[in-house]
């Protein structure tokens, strides 16, 4: 059986090659702790879930217009004046099935055959994948640990050829937790415009910010960059709803029209109560995240004071989402019992075969001296998983 070579380019997701494995662990009883969530571990507020249930007992079961119901196109518009002073008229706002698959639409709509997209790195490891999958070729520019996991101008400018037709762009970034300022935002808008070349602009983490950073939305910087920009966002990080699957672009208006006339023999609308739901969620006071960002401040300055403190690794102080790439090749070429210690995956391997602590090799990320952690989990697993860490470097010779 011969596959299609759009569907034989993809690469496996080692995160899901993780999760698997330390899920199974714990199916077989042990006492596995998991860094590798990629989710807030809170309940979604009640409101927005009564939102859903009043939904349900209307009877708003049916489908919807494939972009999404009108109100949730308006509240979406309303969401990004409140909050990136961007003015969108509903036709320019797609509803998908998550911030994935909006993000898959517009590869789709833009990447053709051959197209160079390109991408810092450390990356969100589904975004080659996509544009492989579109057709297009990846160009990877390196986010320096030494300017923040940043990417300057001239490295942008130096990696644009003929065949560039996207640069991807995600500020709060996952893995790194980097969050670009405004003048950083603007320096690669110009770039962009100079050149006129298209981007995606990825801000589903835009939300989760701490102390006194701020987040800038790449398409405010001016009309030009607007005209240029697709902005992917989302309900599941913000309001803890990765399980309803509802994320959200505004764009052009003919790029939101190609959008939405794909999406309707893709996949229809997105699941209707969900888009309820939603409503509810944008159109609230946001007590409920303010209180979430507080628990993951509190997190982030507990691990980040544990890693401080430990031999042989460090890390780049995320101002953003909820992650921290923790380097770890200062102990490459030490072992493990027998086992040599010869990249970030084998040091994953080796912590979850001995300390039943699970995390991400940070060569899912294109970043091979560097495993990824989440603090999306309780303060109890936090510490207790910081300690095996801990312990799991003390024990390498």
């Amino acid at each position: 059986m011969k596959l299609a070579k759009r569907i034989r380019a993809i690469s496996p997701s080692q995160t899901l090659a993780i999760s698997a494995k330390a899920k199974a662990m714990k199916e077989a009883g042990e006492n596995v702790i998991s860094f590798s969530v990629g989710e807030p571990d809170f309940a979604t507020p009640r409101h927005i879930v009564a939102a859903a249930e009043e939904a349900l007992e209307r009877g708003y079961t049916k489908y919807t217009p494939a972009a999404g119901l009108p109100a949730l196109r308006r509240a979406v518009c309303e969401k990004f004046l409140r909050d990136n002073l961007l003015e969108y008229e509903p036709s320019q706002i797609v509803v998908s099935n998550g911030a994935k698959h909006a993000i898959f639409n517009a590869c789709f709509a833009l990447v053709e055959e051959g197209d160079e997209v390109i991408i810092p790195a450390p990356y969100w490891l589904t975004y080659p994948e996509i544009v492989k999958a579109c057709g297009g070729v990846p160009v990877f520019i390196e986010a320096k640990k030494e300017r923040g996991f940043k990417i300057s101008p001239e490295q942008l400018r130096a990696a644009i050829t003929p065949k560039t037709k996207l640069f991807i762009f995600n500020s709060p970034c996952n893995p790194t937790g980097a969050v670009y300022n405004e003048a950083e935002v603007r320096a690669l808008a110009e770039v962009c415009e100079e050149v006129d070349i298209f981007v995606l602009s990825d801000e589903i983490y835009e939300k989760l910010v701490y102390g006194d950073v701020k987040p800038f939305s790449f398409a405010a910087c001016s009309e030009g960059a607007k005209r240029r920009t697709v902005t992917v966002n989302g309900v599941s990080k913000t309001y803890a709803m990765t399980g309803w699957r509802i994320g959200y672009l505004a764009a052009p208006k003919e790029i939101a029209a190609a959008i939405d006339s794909f999406q309707s023999h893709a996949t229809s609308n997105p699941n209707t109560m969900s888009q309820y739901a939603a409503i509810e969620a944008l159109s609230s006071p946001e007590s409920e995240v303010a209180d979430m960002v507080r628990v993951f401040a509190g997190r982030r300055r507990a691990m980040l004071d544990r890693i401080s403190r430990m031999k042989d690794v460090y890390c780049v102080v995320p101002d953003g989402a909820f992650y921290v790439m923790l380097v770890v090749s200062g102990v490459f070429g030490k072992k493990c019992k027998e086992r040599t210690i010869d990249g970030c995956a084998a040091f994953a391997d080796a912590l979850l075969e001995t300390q039943k602590v699970a995390v991400i090799p940070g060569s899912a990320f294109g970043a091979d001296d560097c495993v990824r952690l989440s603090y999306s989990l309780s303060e109890e697993d936090l510490n207790e998983g910081l300690d095996r860490i801990e312990a799991f470097l003390a024990d390498l010779r």
